[in-house]
């Protein structure tokens, strides 16, 4: 064999070497980018899970950041993957990846859903409010209207604290109505709750007009206060209701719960599959890179 032919053999041998290698190291590549979309799919699912959980605007808002950035993260491991195994020629990775890819289109459109109904939080600043500015405003009618005195009559007290104590009932009553109204996610229910919030407010309404005519001179302020408050707290209450209507807190778990649990597994699974098949990759046997 001259000098040229052994040169171009031993070439041809170096090349083949060489390429044996790059793909080696393509494959290793790939399952680290496999390993990583995995970690940043499952994060990015936690994220999105603990957005949903939070009690709070501020968690809320950093977790949804959170599932944001890692679900961009695997979108961008996915993307590079899909071309080294493009490049490589491996047709069933590929075919699980699109798979992947197919089922994670569908994952992130349910959790952009979910995300902006999880931000906004009605349900808890429904809860908020009520344990708040309408408790405080009740508490303010109560106090308004203990120790009333009648007019004239003295008879007449039983009949001032009768009505004072039907006010505060009627306040009382909201109130209990409002804690079911809150976790409530039937529009019927909420509808026939509703219905009674309005009753008993035109009740109190009413019970407060009749004591400012049977109350003294200087009791009279204290009615006039009374109404101030219950104005004040018909109008958080109102506040509530918009809120709790909007439900997004219990519209975000359900989903999380229902809808975007089995995509999930399925993702879990398409990336199970196809680590698995990238680990099967390398020196086959009998001495050859394996191929699809």
């Amino acid at each position: 064999m001259s000098k040229q032919v052994t040169m171009v053999v031993l070439l041809a041998i170096a090349a083949a070497g060489c390429n044996v290698n790059r793909a080696l190291e393509q494959v290793h590549e790939a399952r680290q980018l496999s390993a990583d979309l995995s970690v940043q799919f499952t994060k990015a699912a936690d994220a999105s899970n603990l957005a949903v959980m939070s009690d709070t605007d501020a968690a809320s808002t950093a977790f949804v950041k959170e599932a944001e950035s890692r679900s961009a993260a695997a979108q961008k491991d996915a993307e590079q993957l899909g071309a080294i195994l493009q490049g490589l020629g491996f047709s069933e990775e590929s075919r699980l990846l699109a798979d992947f890819q197919s089922r994670f289109d569908e994952y992130r459109r349910l959790d952009r859903t979910i995300l902006d109904l999880a931000i906004e939080n009605t349900n808890l600043k429904a809860q908020a409010l009520a344990s708040g500015a309408a408790r405080e405003a009740a508490d303010a009618v109560s106090r308004s209207l203990d120790g009333l005195a009648p007019s004239a009559d003295t008879k007449e007290a039983w009949h001032v604290r009768a009505l004072a104590a039907e006010v505060d009932a009627r306040v009382r009553l909201i109130e209990a109505l409002q804690a079911h109204h809150i976790p409530t996610a039937d529009d019927a229910t909420m509808t026939g709750l509703e219905k009674q919030m309005a009753g008993a407010e035109s009740s109190a309404r009413d019970t407060l007009k009749s004591l400012a005519a049977i109350v003294g001179p200087n009791s009279k302020t204290r009615v006039t206060a009374a109404v101030s408050a219950f104005d004040r707290f018909v109008a958080a209450n109102r506040q509530i209701v918009d809120l709790s209507r909007r439900n997004t807190n219990l519209h975000s778990v359900a989903l999380s719960l229902t809808e975007k649990r089995p995509i999930v597994d399925a993702c879990e699974q398409r990336l199970h599959e196809l680590q698995a098949a990238l680990g099967k990759r390398g020196y086959a046997a009998q001495g050859r890179f394996p191929r699809s």
